[in-house]
């Protein structure tokens, strides 16, 4: 590693026979099995200028989650990975801290039953993170998607078999989540954190056994094989960036939708009438676009990372039990103008099981409304980075608009 100068707060690290990786981990832990996802990355041939890593960077699948991979005239749909679109919303309401009821029990269960979530293996009936019959509301939505996604299952008809409809307007499962927060004014705040469910994860699965496919073709000499990649002119490039652009649409409105629902039924709760978005955020964190680097054209992907142009608004979440960011960004190019997506795992969630109880559970997010029981010990605070920490590494990204602590959380 060598240091760069005080302007940027990243250290650089060379990596033979590929790109620079730029690192912005100060302070902050990060895996040697994720260095070398990242050295992995950055030897493609077709990555642009430099790999950069975020803060709260960790082994992925394929790629590493906190990064931003730039390529030129090429995207890597592994990199991308199946929960396409994944992101965050929040927003802000004229509601005060006293505004909420005493106990809160009764309100995460009105969240819990109006939004479908968690997930069961499919021999055990029906989905409980889905709608057995949408609502109206939902297939209002549907409908300005459903065209644009029948096209789609034309050129690919497996992708007809999915759910989705049924999980528009749905959470899902693991770390995806549902919160009631409050500012560091009093202020009380929804936040929500979801992709593209179902349909999502089909999309990215089929093209990345496509792209793997054409890899064995023109026998490329991958570091990875998830790391295959379609090029400009590739029998399945558009297709994916089709397939990509609508998943991306779809997790859009999904978060939408799921606010929507989430606003409704706290009205029902709280009777005090309210406005719900004074400021509000809707952000991907798992995504491809083109975007316009060190005066190049180049398709930008963000596994597990936030744009963060000049002055744009984003959403940095911490753990259940930890802090989260409303942040604004600074435009840093180094970054290709991106910050970390939340607080980074340290550990899987087979080793948060072994080494947590349900008791630790319960200690680590005291005052917080949530589920307490040995499903969620993988999500536990302590499974996590240090929030504060991974915001100290990266001031030079973002600045701090915002401060939130959830009071409510409803996990998938």
């Amino acid at each position: 590693m060598k240091e760069n100068s005080t302007m940027n707060n990243y250290q650089q690290h060379d990596v033979e026979g590929g790109v620079p990786i730029k690192m912005w981990t100060k302070g902050v832990p990060v895996e040697d099995e994720a260095r070398k996802q990242l050295e992995n990355a950055a030897r493609l041939p077709v990555v642009f200028k430099h790999v950069a890593a975020m803060p709260d960077v960790h082994l992925g699948i394929g790629a590493t989650v906190g990064s931003v991979i730039p390529t030129i005239k090429a995207i890597i749909p592994a990199a991308v990975g199946v929960d396409i679109g994944c992101g965050m919303m929040a927003a802000k309401t004229t509601l005060r801290a006293e505004d909420l009821p005493d106990n809160l029990g009764p309100l995460r269960s009105a969240i819990e039953q109006a939004v479908p979530h968690g997930s069961v293996p499919r021999h055990r009936g029906r989905d409980p993170g889905s709608w057995e019959n949408p609502p109206v509301s939902v297939d209002q939505v549907w409908a300005t998607l459903a065209d644009e996604f029948d096209l789609l299952c034309e050129l690919h008809p497996r992708l007809a078999n999915t759910n989705n409809r049924k999980h528009l307007g749905t959470l899902g499962s693991g770390n995806h989540f549902i919160e009631i927060c409050l500012d560091e004014a009093g202020f009380v705040w929804f936040m929500l954190h979801s992709g593209s469910r179902g349909v999502g994860n089909a999309i990215g699965t089929h093209f990345i056994e496509l792209a793997k496919k054409d890899a064995e073709l023109h026998q490329r000499n991958l570091p990875d094989k998830d790391l295959a990649y379609f090029e400009e002119g590739a029998r399945y490039f558009g297709d994916y960036v089709r397939g990509v652009s609508w998943a991306q649409k779809f997790a859009m409105r999904n978060r939408e939708v799921m606010m929507a629902n989430l606003i409704a039924t706290v009205r029902k709760v709280i009777a005090k009438p309210f406005e719900s978005h004074v400021e509000a955020v809707n952000c991907h964190h798992n995504y491809v676009q083109q975007e316009r680097h060190f005066g190049q054209d180049v398709f930008i992907t963000r596994k597990g990372a936030v744009s963060a142009r000049r002055g744009e608004l984003g959403i940095i979440p911490g753990s259940m039990g930890a802090r989260s960011y409303i942040v604004r960004g600074l435009g840093n190019p180094e970054s290709f103008e991106s910050c970390s997506h939340g607080a980074g795992r340290v550990m899987s969630r087979t080793k948060a099981k072994k080494m947590f109880s349900v008791e630790d559970h319960i200690k680590a997010t005291e005052g917080v409304e949530c589920r307490k029981d040995a499903n969620v010990v993988d999500e536990i605070p302590m499974a996590y980075k240090d929030i504060d920490a991974v915001m100290a590494a990266q001031q030079d990204l973002v600045e701090v608009v915002h401060t939130l602590k959830q009071v409510v959380c409803v996990k998938g």
